[in-house]
C-alpha cells in the first residue's frame, strides 16, 4: 500500500513554490516544519532545559534589541513557507512571556502555502499563562497548543520544573485552552529515571480520560548543562510496556514523513499516546525540522553546535530573494544526524542549550 514515503520527490507536498524543484538536504529530507522561538526567557527552571543552579536570577538573557521583531519573524516565516514549510510552531523559552504575542500569531495566521491552504500553526507552552491568553491567541488564529507537564503529582512536578509551580494551575491553563477551542491538546512529558517514571501510567490514564494526547519524551542530551546521563533515560519501549500492561495499546502508522512521535492507540478506541525516542530509536533519517532562535539564528538540528545568522540578513537590507537563497543554501548542504551518531564521545561536543534555540 502506498504511503507518504512512496510519493515522488517532486510531489506538491514537498515543493518550494509552484514550478520549482523541491528543496531537500544532502540526505533527501524536505523542509516541512519550522519552530520559531520568540524569547529565550522562561518562568520555569526545568532540570532538563534550564536548571536553576546555572540559570539563576543574575543570568543575562538576550537584550531586547537582539531579539527578532514580529515583523522580522513574519518575513522569515513567509520565506520559509515559500520553500516548502507547512507547519509553524511557536516556542521559547516560554513563548507566553513575550509581550503582545497574539499580534504575531495574527500575522503568521495570515500566511498561506503556495496552494492557498492555511498553515498548521501551533504553540508549545508550560501552560502557566494559558488561563489569561488562550482566548486571545485562539482569536488571533492559533490552532492548537502543546503543554509541557511532567507529572500530575505536585512534588514530582516541582522536582522537574524547578520553581514549585503547582500542577493545578497548569491543569487550569489546559482547561482554558479547551474552552477557547484549542483542542485537541497535546501534553509533553519528559521522562527521567529516578524522578518521574512512576508518573507515566497516571499521566496516560488522565490524558485518555480527558481526551488529550500525551507524548512521552526520552530525556535527551540537549545542551551541556542538564547533567544528562544515559542511565537516566527511560526507553520508549519501557514506557509503552508500562502503559500496555494496564491499558492495552496497538501501533499506528505515521501521518506524514518527518513525524517525530511514534503513535500508539488504545485497543478499546479511547485515544492515543505518542513516544519521542530520540535516544533509543533515532529518527534523524526523516527529520524535516528547522529552528529559528529568538536572536534569529537558524539551526538545522536540535543538537547543533552553532547556528546561521538570519538576523544579520534580515537587517542588512537584503531582498526576500536573497533571504530565500540564503535559507535554501543552508538547507541543501544539511547533513545533521546527531542522534544516529550518538556515542560516548559525542558528550564532549559543544551544543546549544534548548531554551536558547527553541526546542
Amino acid at each position: 500500500m502506498s504511503t507518504i514515503y512512496d510519493r515522488p520527490t517532486g510531489s506538491p507536498e514537498h515543493g518550494t513554490r509552484s514550478g520549482d524543484q523541491p528543496l531537500a538536504d544532502t540526505l533527501g529530507r524536505p523542509l516541512h516544519d519550522l519552530r520559531i522561538s520568540v524569547t529565550d526567557r522562561c518562568n520555569f527552571r526545568c532540570t532538563y532545559c534550564m536548571p536553576k543552579e546555572i540559570f539563576g536570577p543574575d543570568f543575562a538573557f538576550l537584550p531586547k534589541d537582539q531579539v527578532l521583531t514580529f515583523e522580522e519573524i513574519e518575513r522569515a516565516a513567509r520565506v520559509f513557507v515559500e520553500l516548502g514549510v507547512e507547519k509553524l510552531r511557536i516556542t521559547g523559552g516560554e513563548p507566553l512571556v513575550r509581550r503582545d504575542l497574539a499580534v504575531l500569531i495574527e500575522m503568521l495566521a495570515a500566511l498561506r502555502r503556495p496552494d492557498g491552504e492555511p498553515l498548521d500553526l501551533t504553540l508549545t507552552t508550560n501552560g502557566s499563562a494559558l488561563r489569561r491568553l488562550a482566548g486571545p491567541l485562539r482569536d488571533a488564529g492559533l490552532q492548537r497548543v502543546t503543554v509541557s507537564l511532567d507529572s500530575l503529582d505536585d512534588a514530582t512536578f516541582a522536582a522537574m520544573n524547578g520553581v514549585d509551580y503547582p500542577v493545578a494551575k497548569v491543569l487550569d491553563g489546559i482547561a482554558a485552552a479547551v474552552e477557547a477551542g484549542l483542542a485537541p491538546i497535546k501534553i509533553n512529558m519528559v521522562v527521567r529515571r529516578g524522578i518521574n517514571e512512576t508518573s507515566v501510567v497516571p499521566m496516560a490514564r488522565w490524558a485518555r480520560d480527558a481526551g488529550h494526547i500525551v507524548r512521552f519524551i526520552e530525556y535527551m542530551d540537549v545542551g551541556t548543562t542538564n547533567g544528562w546521563r544515559l542511565d537516566d533515560v527511560v526507553p520508549a519501549t519501557e514506557v509503552v510496556a508500562a502503559i500496555d500492561a494496564v491499558m492495552p495499546l496497538e501501533p499506528l502508522p505515521p501521518r506524514y514523513r518527518g513525524e517525530v512521535a511514534t503513535r500508539w492507540r488504545y485497543r478499546d478506541g479511547s485515544g492515543e499516546v505518542g513516544l519521542i525516542a530520540s535516544v533509543s530509536a533515532p529518527f534523524c533519517g526523516d527529520c524535516t525540522r528547522a529552528r529559528i532562535s529568538a536572536e534569529g539564528k537558524l539551526y538545522t538540528c536540535l543538537f547543533s553546535a552553532d547556528g546561521h545568522d538570519l538576523r544579520a540578513v534580515l537587517r542588512s537590507g537584503a531582498s526576500d530573494a536573497d533571504l530565500r537563497d540564503t535559507i535554501a543554501g543552508i538547507w541543501r548542504v544539511r547533513d545533521d544526524r546527531y542522534s544516529e551518531l550518538r556515542t560516548a564521545a559525542t558528550g564532549d561536543l559543544p551544543r546549544i542549550e534548548m531554551f536558547a534555540m527553541g526546542g
